[in-house]
């Protein structure tokens, strides 16, 4: 099992580049130790450094429980003259701070193809009328791959990612699959990929 641990939750959205290479580099050497399985990882959620909190200290007299609306954020995704699509959103109390999170996943929306998706962590806006803050980046579009079956189950964030072992993989058909999990410890959360199926 694979782990690792990213830095602390802030109020904004760090920006990174692509790191394609990176899946591909991770699927190439799992793939030595389990002969025959193709595997990669996501990147690290990225994030400023901040609180041990997800969630604001003061929400300017938003409803505590209110979890937050992800179709009024605003998403670093370039779709053009439209808005990004959330295809899919659940919504926990992440850090246990008795306010809730909403995760969700986006994509820009496409008559055709498989377009790739971002998986964004959200809190309450700082001041009333605000969108919500993106505080966390799972999945960045820019590292193009998909997310299926996803889920928050108390503070953990669920998911299968699909992705592409080469450039050459049309955009329509990704090769590459591996189910992962975050989840909130000590003031940051932790991924861990699940085994290669056949590894064990």
């Amino acid at each position: 099992m694979e782990s690792s641990r990213v830095q602390s939750l802030g109020p904004d959205l760090a920006h990174t580049r692509p790191r394609l290479g990176h899946w591909i580099a991770t699927a190439a050497a799992v793939a030595a130790v389990v002969a025959g399985a193709s595997a990669f990882q996501p990147s690290d959620a990225k994030a400023t450094s901040a609180p041990t909190t997800l969630s604001a200290p003061s929400t300017g007299g938003l409803p505590a429980a209110q979890a937050p609306d992800p179709r009024a954020a605003h998403y670093p995704m370039d779709c053009g003259r439209a808005r990004p699509g959330v295809v899919d959103r659940a919504s926990g109390d992440l850090d246990g701070d008795g306010r809730p999170e909403t995760v969700a996943v986006v994509r820009c929306e496409t008559a055709a193809g498989n377009p790739p998706s971002g998986l964004y962590v959200l809190a309450q806006p700082t001041r009333k009328g605000a969108a919500p803050r993106i505080v966390a980046t799972f999945v960045d579009p820019k590292e193009g791959m998909s997310v299926q079956d996803f889920a928050v189950r108390g503070t953990k964030v669920s998911a299968t990612l699909l992705g592409y072992s080469t450039t050459k993989v049309p955009r329509c058909c990704p090769d590459l699959q591996r189910k992962v999990n975050w989840q909130w410890k000590d003031g940051e959360f932790v991924l861990k990929a699940l085994p290669v199926p056949g590894s064990v």
